[in-house]
């Protein structure tokens, strides 16, 4: 079982932790003016990188917060997590700008 750090509440069991998709990605500031392409964009298209990439979990069964985390995608290593609006750690397999903003 592979523990995950929780910035509240420390290092927990994987299965007390549910992924929520790519960090730092913008809600559109007016989604009514949206086309449906554009729209479709949004839900449905992320990043899906091979190495370090950026990432929202929630601690679900523990403090119900959410946060982000840099995990491999390759070895799914989590390398570092920070509370959300926090600058990214340094973890030495930096995640590229393009997967850091979207």
């Amino acid at each position: 079982m592979q523990l995950i750090h929780c910035p509240w509440c420390g290092p927990r069991e994987e299965v007390e932790f549910h992924y929520g998709g790519q960090a730092d990605v913008a809600y559109p500031e007016n989604p009514a003016a949206l086309s449906d392409e554009e729209w479709a964009e949004f839900v449905f298209y992320r990043d899906n990188p091979k190495g370090p990439f950026t990432e929202r979990w929630s601690h679900a069964t523990g403090c119900r917060r959410w946060f982000n985390a840099v995990r491999d995608t390759r070895t799914y290593e989590f390398l570092a997590t920070y509370r959300i609006g926090g600058p990214v750690p340094a973890t030495g397999s930096e995640p590229s700008q393009q997967e850091v903003s979207a």
